[in-house]
């Protein structure tokens, strides 16, 4: 992603009292509770239960701005569970129902509290299915630039990082409960519905036009994409897999065309950075809604603004977001602490890319940041940034120049070894910055504490 600010205020949930051992075993034993332990976001996500599979069938009219879902929700209890939550926020529930029978439902601000007719067992599988509808943009504590859900008469598109999937469906909100997706998307006719990975077929019933979507590899649920609109749809090819591209109508034709096609080219050049490429198809979209500001990564087909090519070529977006296929989506963050994961690993690609593409050196990049002594990048420590800077340039810049350091510090040959060992070995998965440093220390041979303490945890500028 490129650049948002999040503020807010933390709060102290029952899940970090429990894991204080201040709530008596009854609890904590019984009830699935609302967070899943994140230090900056102590609300998002929840506990009790791992999610496997979400079923998603949503149609949206933009003439009336309404959408109407029905989710499935098929996970793995690892606790044993009289209640459990789902984070969902403004939509309005009209049904539960937990392995076929009717469940109690209460709304805790943007928790979906559900109690099910029959407590479920530890290490049980249980399947969840929320019938809901409204409209998602009139939530009543968050505007549409809040909860990540953007609509229009021309359609809607649901973006946003660190959270926007609890805007249209009941999910599990956080990187660490990552699954697969079965989405359907039913919009009017002459509108396309876009999302994820696999387009699985297309029907049409009533007037109205089904697009099915499959993601095969494990999703964190903030890079689940949903575009309703009028847009140019392509359909290539590359290397066996699908490459799916969609600009919006409203885009004239020209660079975002351009530039888009570029995308296979710049993945392959990834490749020989990070590995093989994740996931089983490409693409990308641009959409033509204004609040939408930035680049975001979702999951085979980042978004783009309308705004991305206006002045012209520029690939190193698309290194940015395709970067992130592998770092922050393949491999995502255990905790929104470690976000310099995604960010500094993203803008460090960015960087290899110029390079390769006739630009200023990786060097060159570093040095002109490093003789800024008065530079703000000094101020944020990007491995510990805080829950209002996640998004702050030492996230990214200073996330990159510490990469570059390392390697200069470790040589060529072993940090690229430790880049491609990294996305292999936590494909699919999540990781931290510890398992960072530990991977670093062990390719390299060397004790790495000292440097890692100075560029992700200090303020003032490395030595």
């Amino acid at each position: 992603m490129r650049k948002a600010r999040i503020v807010g205020m933390m709060v102290v949930t029952s899940s970090l009292l429990a894991g204080c051992g201040l709530l008596p075993p009854s609890l904590t034993g019984q009830v699935g509770l609302a967070g899943i332990g994140d230090p900056y976001f102590p609300t998002y996500g929840n506990s009790g239960y791992d999610v496997e599979r979400y079923q998603l069938k949503v149609k949206f009219d933009p003439a009336t701005g309404r959408l109407d879902g029905t989710t499935t929700v098929r996970a793995k209890a690892t606790q044993s569970l009289d209640e459990f939550h789902l984070d969902l926020y403004g939509l309005t529930v009209s049904g539960v129902k937990v392995d076929g029978r009717a469940a109690k439902t209460a709304r805790e601000r943007d928790e979906l509290v559900i109690t099910p007719a029959v407590p479920i067992a530890s290490g049980a599988a249980f399947t969840t299915e929320v019938v809901y509808g409204g409209r998602p943009a009139d939530t009543p504590d968050r505007d549409a630039e809040g909860n990540g859900f953007f609509t229009s008469r021309r359609g809607a598109v649901a973006v946003g990082e660190p959270q926007s999937a609890a805007a249209w469906f009941p999910v599990n909100d956080h990187p660490r409960d990552k699954a697969l997706y079965d989405i359907e998307l039913t919009v009017p006719p002459g509108y396309s519905g876009i999302s994820n990975g696999l387009l699985r077929g297309r029907t049409e019933d009533a007037g109205w036009s089904t697009w099915r979507w499959e993601v095969t590899s494990p999703m964190a649920s903030y890079l689940a994409l949903m575009a309703v609109g009028k847009f140019r749809v392509s359909q290539g090819e590359h290397k066996g897999k699908p490459v799916i591209t969609a600009i919006a109508e409203k885009v004239p034709v020209g660079e975002a065309d351009r530039n888009l096609a570029r995308t296979p080219e710049v993945a392959d050049f990834l490749e020989t950075i990070a590995g093989p490429y994740p996931f089983d198809a490409y693409g990308g979209i641009v959409v033509a809604e204004k609040r939408v500001e930035d680049e975001m990564e979702s999951q085979t087909r980042p978004v783009y603004t309308a705004e991305t090519w206006a002045d012209g070529p520029d690939t190193v977006i698309l290194a940015h977001e395709l970067a992130h296929q592998w770092f922050g989506d393949s491999v995502s963050v255990d905790t929104w602490r470690d976000i310099w994961l995604n960010e500094g690993f993203a803008t460090y690609a960015e960087w290899l890319w110029q390079e390769h593409d006739g630009g200023p050196t990786a060097q060159q990049q570093y040095d002109k940041r490093y003789a800024d002594t008065k530079s703000d990048l000094w101020k944020v420590p990007p491995g510990d940034p805080g829950r209002e800077e996640i998004f702050s340039d030492s996230v990214y810049e200073r996330g990159g120049m510490t990469l570059h350091a390392l390697r200069k510090l470790v040589g060529d040959d072993t940090f690229f070894g430790i880049l491609r060992t990294w996305t292999q070995q936590h494909k699919d998965g999540n990781a931290s910055t510890a398992d960072f440093i530990a991977l670093a220390e062990k390719a390299s041979g060397r004790r790495l504490d000292g440097f890692f303490d100075q560029w992700l945890y200090t303020t003032g500028r490395p030595s």
